[in-house]
């Protein structure tokens, strides 16, 4: 996932109608209504299966690295590696795995066309097939509890991204944010981080594409910001916009660097934990998979698979 530092930013003119809807849950409402019982682990991700792995290969120390990213609550990724049947299927799994456990389950959608301006998280649905897989997804939601994160720098590389055309990605996520809220999950759109886009540019690209129909917006997805800024950037942002926020702390612990991809010095950050502090934040998430790599930068893999060495450095730097 591509995380670009652009200098400037024309915010898009786009002409929307007055919104009728109001927030998904009542602004007042704590992280605790939406994660009651706390944040979903996952069994079966990508860190547990390499535990198994390297433990079955006798590598001890790598071993028990997976398993330390492993045992933390974490989010479940969707994109067009499903199918609408495997969609459907992999949602079903963990909604039944998050309900006995008595905790809601964190899935993030990345499948927009054009995904990551065809850096090295390329990819993506076509237009016409975006709609319909969110329509799946919205439907296997319904009836149950989920917090869903919304497309990951979609809205912040609008500026930057040759291949998106920014009226039709705004409207492909609105009506998203709008489908996947109707079916009762607590959606947050993804809106950067602190050091991307200026907050008034960020809530205006937010309010054209549907936050007044979500539960609010999701801040340093996949990046290394401390959790006090994005805290700051968090609140003014919903001074500007109402609705409340999540943070991805997966790998703040020692802050950024001026690097986005693999970045040697970073840690795991703290503990995913619900907030019921009076502010707008919810929960403090582990939304990025630690020990995946972002791409083939810094010695890493191809972005998804498993960074073997970035996760060893992940837990000693923590």
């Amino acid at each position: 996932m591509q995380h670009l530092r652009p200098r400037s930013f024309a915010l898009v003119a786009l002409a929307v109608g007055a919104l009728t809807l109001g927030l998904a849950q009542p602004a007042s409402a704590q992280g605790s209504d939406v994660f009651p019982g706390g944040v979903y682990r996952p069994a079966d991700m990508t860190a547990s299966r390499e535990a198994s792995a390297l433990a079955a290969a006798g590598r001890t120390a790598d071993a028990s690295v997976a398993r330390t990213i492993a045992a933390r609550p974490s989010s479940v990724w969707l994109g067009d590696w499903l199918s609408t049947s495997s969609l459907r299927t992999t949602v079903e799994h963990h909604l039944a795995a998050a309900e006995a456990q008595g905790r809601t389950p964190v899935f993030v959608t990345y499948a927009i066309p054009g995904r990551d301006c065809g850096s090295y998280s390329a990819g993506g649905l076509t237009a016409g097939a975006y709609g319909s897989w969110n329509r799946v997804l919205a439907d296997t939601l319904r009836g149950h509890r989920a917090a869903v994160i919304v497309e990951p720098d979609a809205l912040a590389q609008l500026s930057s991204c040759p291949s998106a055309e920014t009226t039709s990605r705004v409207r492909l996520i609105r009506t998203a944010v709008q489908e996947l809220s109707a079916a009762g999950a607590a959606v947050y759109l993804d809106a950067g981080h602190e050091a991307w886009i200026a907050p008034t540019t960020m809530a205006g690209l937010l309010r054209d594409a549907g936050v007044a129909y979500a539960r609010g917006f999701s801040l340093n997805v996949s990046n290394y910001y401390s959790t006090s800024g994005e805290r700051a950037y968090g609140e003014r942002l919903r001074a500007l916009t109402g609705g409340h926020y999540v943070i991805d702390v997966s790998r703040n612990g020692r802050g950024a660097s001026g690097q986005w991809c693999n970045a040697p010095s970073a840690g795991l950050g703290q503990d995913p934990a619900v907030v019921n502090d009076g502010t707008g934040l919810d929960a403090l998430l582990w939304v990025k998979l630690p020990g995946e790599s972002d791409g083939t930068c810094n010695g890493g893999p191809a972005a998804g698979q498993w960074f073997t060495s970035g996760a060893a450095a992940l837990v000693r730097n923590r």
